[in-house]
């Protein structure tokens, strides 16, 4: 994908490879709300091996003009995370999404980037819907979700935290994108 702000793609995940990058970025402060503040190396390496080797879950690396810029995990939410907490419809797939740390900030960049994953999701014609389950206390990925077309289904209880369950339909996605676009 080509925005303004430049080009976005997605490779997958080598989990050694990348673990010692991925581990700066999932142990930094503003990753809080990954829960892996304190994991070491191994503990990283670990976590991403398991995915790798995960029918239902996958891990990719989202570039930014050619450059290590985000994480992004997919996941059938009948199998992983959501599993038995929702009622799931023909379609749904699972994300996750975290920005990496950057010492210059880009306006508009995390907005750009779960717009990347979104469509990254959607190429799959399969997908009817992203659901996804962040933490009730993340207002920030809250305002973002509901900026690409997600909606609050409500707040469920995992082992790790509260989670306010949301969704996404495709046909929520492209109206969120054509209201954003006329702005």
């Amino acid at each position: 994908m080509t925005t303004d702000l430049g080009t976005f793609t997605v490779r997958a995940l080598a989990p050694l490879a990348d673990a010692e990058m991925v581990h700066g970025w999932v142990t930094h402060p503003k990753a809080s709300f990954w829960l892996m503040g304190d994991a070491r190396l191994q503990d990283v390496e670990r976590e991403y091996m398991a995915i790798a080797a995960h029918p239902h879950h996958d891990a990719f690396i989202g570039l930014h003009d050619g450059e290590p810029a985000f994480l992004m995990e997919r996941y059938d939410p009948t199998e992983v995370e959501l599993k038995g907490l929702y009622e799931a419809e023909p379609g749904d797939i699972g994300m996750h999404f975290l920005v990496a740390p950057s010492d210059t900030p880009l306006h508009g960049f995390t907005r750009g980037v779960i717009t990347a994953v979104m469509e990254t999701l959607f190429a799959d014609p399969s997908v009817r819907r992203v659901v996804v389950e962040p933490d009730v206390g993340n207002s920030a990925v809250h305002a973002l979700n509901k900026a690409v077309g997600f909606e609050v289904l409500r707040e469920i209880a995992k082992p790790e935290k509260t989670a306010l369950l949301s969704a996404c339909t495709r046909e929520q996605f492209e109206a969120a994108r054509r209201e954003g676009a006329a702005r």
